[in-house]
């Protein structure tokens, strides 16, 4: 039986995008992330973020009945999403508000914050 010690960290998340450039637009000048140029040539176009020593993979590809455009909870807390622990979240928060990007705040009253990529894809940032 493997134990759970057996794991380290999270190397990385992929997020499935339709529109490589606005994807990189909406992580890189409104999230303030850095792309990483390192990413070796592929069969598909994408893109390697890094997030401290963890990185979000954005992959390129079309959207299919899996990844629907609309339907998904208004919270993206109850959808699938990647969790990142941030420093300062009102500065996620201000850049989101100054670009107009709906999010929620964690319900629960942690130092949360929710909302969602161009594609529809979920995220959550705490602050830690």
């Amino acid at each position: 039986m493997i134990k759970s010690s057996n794991y380290i960290a999270l190397h990385h998340g992929s997020l499935v995008v339709e529109n490589l450039d606005r994807a990189l637009y909406f992580f890189c000048r409104i999230l303030g992330m850095q792309q990483n140029k390192q990413r070796p040539d592929m069969a598909f176009e994408g893109a390697w973020l890094d997030i401290g020593t963890q990185q979000i993979h954005l992959l390129k590809l079309p959207r299919t009945e899996f990844y629907p455009p609309s339907g998904a909870p208004g919270h993206a807390g109850r959808d699938r999403h990647l969790a990142i622990f941030v420093r300062d979240i009102d500065t996620i928060s201000n850049s989101l508000q100054e670009h107009q990007i709906a999010f929620t705040m964690s319900r629960s009253g942690r130092q949360a914050l929710f909302c969602r990529d161009p594609d529809g894809n979920g995220l959550e940032f705490i602050q830690q």
